[in-house]
C-alpha cells in the first residue's frame, strides 16, 4: 500500500505553522531577521515543551510581514502538502498576523492567500480553504477583531472560524462574544479544546461556543457521558496523532485514543496540526496509524469520508473533491 498516494483530506492546519524551516529562515535573512535560536543545530525547529512551540510559532511568523509573503508562504505549503495526497486541504489563518487584525490589511492579505491557493489548484490539484482564527492566549478581547475580520470575508475561501493558541487561558465562556459574532454572520464554527483541559474543557467548548468541530479534542476520551454527547450531537473531532505525540499530550503512539475514540462511535478525521514543526506529513501520519494501529486502506477510506462531510465548503466544492477521493480506475 502506497500510503503517499492515497488522495487525502486535510482539516486541521495552521498555515503558518505549515511553513518549512528553510522558508522562514530566507525571509528571516530578506529582512535582516536574528531568530537563529528557534532553530535547531540541523535547521528543524527547537521547543522544548508546549508553551516554548507557541513562543517559537511566533518568532517564526515575525518573518511573515506583508501580503507578498503570505502569497509565496501559500504555494510552498500547498505544493508540499499535495505531495503527500492532500487533495483538500483547510487552514487556520488568523487577522493577528495578518495586518494585526486591521480589517482592510487583512483583506490584502486574503487576497494574495487566494491568489496562492487558485494558482496550486490548477498546478497540485489541491484545494484551500481558510478558517479566521482567533489566538487564545491574547485574551477574549483581541479575538474581537479576528471574528469581525472572518464575518466580513465569509465566502467562497473563508469558510469557518475558530480559536487555537493556549488552551488554559480562561474558559470557553469568556470568548462567547466572538463566537456569537461569527455564528451570526453565518460561518460554521470549531475550536481547540481537550488537547490539555481534558473532558471538562471539551465539554464547557461544546456547551458554550456551540461548535460543529473540536481541534484535537482527545481528553474527551475520560467522560464517556461526554462522548455520548458528541456521537449525538454529531461532533466531528479534528485529531491530530504526530503533533499530540511530539508535545508529549499523549504518552506516544500506542497511548493514542485515536482507535478508542473511533471504536466508541465518535467522528474522527486526522491531520497534522504544524507538520514541519512535529517532523511529521500526512503520509508519514498514515504510515504510523498503520504501524500501530492496524489501519488498512478501508480505515483511510473512512476517515477521509468523515472529513468530507464535516469540511466547512460549499457543495460544489464538496462534490469537486469527492470525485478525487475515488479509486482510480
Amino acid at each position: 500500500m502506497s500510503f503517499q498516494s492515497i488522495p487525502k483530506i486535510e482539516l486541521h492546519t495552521h498555515l503558518e505553522g505549515c511553513a518549512p524551516p528553510s522558508f522562514i529562515r530566507g525571509l528571516a535573512a530578506e529582512k535582516k531577521l536574528d531568530i537563529s535560536k528557534i532553530f535547531d543545530r540541523n535547521g528543524g525547529y527547537a521547543f522544548r515543551d508546549f508553551d516554548h512551540f507557541l513562543q517559537v510559532y511566533e518568532a517564526a511568523c515575525t518573518t511573515l510581514q506583508s501580503p507578498e509573503d503570505f502569497r509565496r508562504l501559500t504555494m510552498a505549503v500547498l505544493e508540499e502538502t499535495a505531495a503527500h495526497g492532500v487533495v483538500y486541504m483547510e487552514t487556520f489563518v488568523s487577522p493577528d498576523f495578518c495586518g494585526g487584525g486591521d480589517l482592510a490589511a487583512w483583506k490584502e492579505y486574503l487576497a494574495a492567500m487566494v491568489e496562492a491557493a487558485d494558482e496550486a489548484e490548477a498546478k497540485f490539484g489541491i484545494t484551500l480553504r481558510g478558517i479566521v482564527t482567533g489566538i487564545r492566549h491574547f485574551g477574549p478581547e483581541a479575538c474581537k477583531p479576528a471574528a469581525k475580520c472572518a464575518a466580513e470575508t465569509f465566502g467562497d475561501f473563508i469558510t469557518g472560524y475558530g480559536m487555537a493558541g493556549g488552551e488554559m487561558a480562561g474558559r470557553p465562556s469568556d470568548y462567547s462574544y466572538s463566537f456569537d459574532m461569527a455564528r451570526e454572520a453565518g460561518l460554521p464554527l470549531t475550536c481547540h479544546a481537550g488537547e490539555w483541559g481534558g473532558p471538562t474543557m471539551v465539554a464547557e467548548t461544546i456547551r458554550d461556543l456551540g461548535v460543529a468541530r473540536v481541534g484535537h479534542g482527545i481528553g474527551a476520551i475520560d467522560d464517556r457521558a461526554l462522548l455520548d454527547e458528541i456521537i449525538e450531537k454529531e461532533i466531528v473531532l479534528e485529531v491530530c496523532p504526530g503533533s499530540n505525540v511530539v508535545l508529549k499530550a499523549v504518552g506516544g503512539w500506542d497511548a493514542h485514543p485515536i482507535v478508542k475514540l473511533r471504536d466508541a462511535g465518535v467522528k474522527v478525521t486526522v491531520s497534522t496540526d504544524d507538520p514541519p514543526f512535529f517532523h511529521t506529513t500526512m503520509t508519514a501520519e498514515y504510515e504510523m496509524l498503520h504501524r500501530t494501529f492496524g489501519w488498512s486502506e478501508d480505515d483511510f477510506r473512512a476517515i477521509n469520508e468523515t472529513a468530507l462531510a464535516a469540511a466547512f465548503c460549499d457543495e460544489d466544492t464538496r462534490a469537486r473533491v469527492a470525485k478525487r477521493l475515488e479509486p482510480a480506475q
